[in-house]
C-alpha cells in the first residue's frame, strides 16, 4: 500500500506549511473563504489548471518547456465545438476523443520543430503561443459559441449540499481532474518510460548513449501536455458552458509558475506530482483570498512574476552555480589570486 503513498520532500512540506498558514490567516479575516461552498468552487474552478499542470510537468521534467498549452487548449476548444456541432452533436466519448487528439496533434507540432529542427523549446512555443492565437482570432473573429451540444451545458454532479452559503457542488471537472493526475503518475513513475523522460532531462546526451529515443520522448512529452490541454479545453467548455476564444489566454504564466515552485527544475530531470498540485493550491489559495479580499486583480499577476524569479533563483541549477563559483573564489583567494 505504501508503494501508492507519495513521498513527501521538503519543497512539498515548505509548501504544506505556506498554505496553512494562508489558510488560517484568510479564515480570519475573510467570512467565506473556509466554507464549504467556497472551497469546492475552489476545487471545481482550479480542476482545469491541475490538469493544465500535470501535462506542464511532464515537458519540464523532460527538460523542456512550454507556455503555449493554454492557447492550445483554446484552440482545441473550437475545433471540438465546430466539430460536435457539424455532426449533430455527438456523446463524451467523441468528445474526449476529439479534444485528446486535436491536442495531441498541436503538441506534436512543438515537438517536430523543438525536436528536427533543433530550436530551443521556448523559442518554439513562443512562435506556437502567437501563431495558435492568431490563427483562432483571425478565423474566428473572436467570435464565442454559445449553442453547444446538451451533453457538454448539462452540468455533472457527483456531490451537491445545500448549506447556509448556497450550494455546495463537487462537478465533472474534478473527477476528470483526478483522472488525469492518476494517469501522469502512473506514466512518471510506474512505467519504465517515465525514467526514460526523467533520465532525457537530466542528462539528454548520456540518455542518447542508453539508448533512449530522443525524439520519441520528445513527441510523448509534447504529446501529452497537448492532450492535457485538449482535456482541459473540454472541461472549460462544460464549466463555462460556452466557448470564448480567449478565456484561457494567460493562464500559462501561473499554472508554470506554481509548477515550478512545486519543485520542478526548469532544467529537466527533476518534479512530482504533489509539488506540481501543492504550488498550484498554493497560486489559487492566494488569488481567491485577494478575490475575497477585494484587492486588485493586478496585486495577483505580480505574485505570480514575483514566484516565478524566486523559483528560478532558488532552484538546484543556480544553487550549485553558486556554491562552485564560492569555492573557487575561495580557492584562488588562498591562492593569493585577484578575484
Amino acid at each position: 500500500m505504501h508503494k501508492f503513498i507519495p513521498r513527501v520532500g521538503g519543497t512539498e512540506l515548505w509548501l504544506i506549511a505556506v498554505i496553512v498558514l494562508i489558510c488560517i490567516a484568510l479564515s480570519l479575516t475573510t467570512d467565506t473563504f473556509l466554507t464549504l461552498v467556497n472551497i469546492l468552487d475552489l476545487l471545481n474552478y482550479s480542476a482545469v489548471n491541475v490538469i493544465f499542470a500535470a501535462g506542464l510537468l511532464v515537458v519540464l521534467v523532460a527538460g523542456g518547456i512550454d507556455i503555449s498549452f493554454a492557447v492550445a487548449a483554446s484552440v482545441v476548444q473550437y475545433l471540438t465545438a465546430t466539430t460536435l456541432i457539424s455532426i449533430g452533436g455527438g456523446n463524451w466519448a467523441i468528445g474526449f476523443g476529439l479534444a485528446i487528439g486535436f491536442g495531441t496533434l498541436l503538441g506534436a507540432i512543438n515537438a517536430a520543430f523543438i525536436y528536427h529542427f533543433k530550436i530551443i523549446s521556448i523559442v518554439v512555443t513562443i512562435a506556437t503561443f502567437n501563431l495558435f492565437f492568431g490563427l483562432l482570432m483571425f478565423l474566428t473573429d473572436g467570435a464565442s459559441i454559445y449553442l453547444l451540444p446538451d451533453w457538454v451545458v448539462d452540468r455533472v454532479v457527483f456531490f451537491e449540499l445545500e448549506t447556509s452559503n448556497g450550494w455546495a457542488e463537487l462537478t465533472l471537472p474534478v473527477f476528470v481532474m483526478a483522472v488525469v493526475l492518476f494517469a501522469t503518475w502512473l506514466l512518471l513513475r510506474r512505467l519504465n518510460i517515465g525514467r526514460q523522460i526523467f533520465a532525457m532531462g537530466d542528462n539528454p546526451e548520456a540518455a542518447r548513449r542508453l539508448g533512449i529515443g530522443i525524439g520519441k520522448m520528445h513527441y510523448l512529452a509534447y504529446g501529452w501536455l497537448g492532450a492535457c490541454a485538449g482535456i482541459a479545453g473540454l472541461m472549460q467548455m462544460h464549466y463555462a458552458q460556452e466557448v470564448v476564444p480567449n478565456a484561457m489566454y494567460g493562464r500559462e504564466l501561473e499554472v508554470l509558475a506554481a509548477v515550478v515552485l512545486g519543485g520542478a527544475r526548469l532544467g529537466g530531470g527533476r518534479g512530482t506530482l504533489l509539488g506540481a498540485v501543492l504550488g498550484l493550491a498554493l497560486v489559487a489559495i492566494t488569488q481567491n483570498g485577494l478575490n475575497l479580499l477585494g484587492i486588485s486583480s493586478y496585486a495577483f499577476r505580480m505574485i505570480v512574476g514575483a514566484t516565478i524569479l524566486i523559483a528560478i533563483c532558488m532552484s538546484g541549477d543556480t544553487l550549485d552555480a553558486l556554491r562552485t563559483r564560492l569555492k573557487r573564489t575561495r580557492a584562488t583567494t588562498r591562492h593569493g589570486e585577484v578575484v
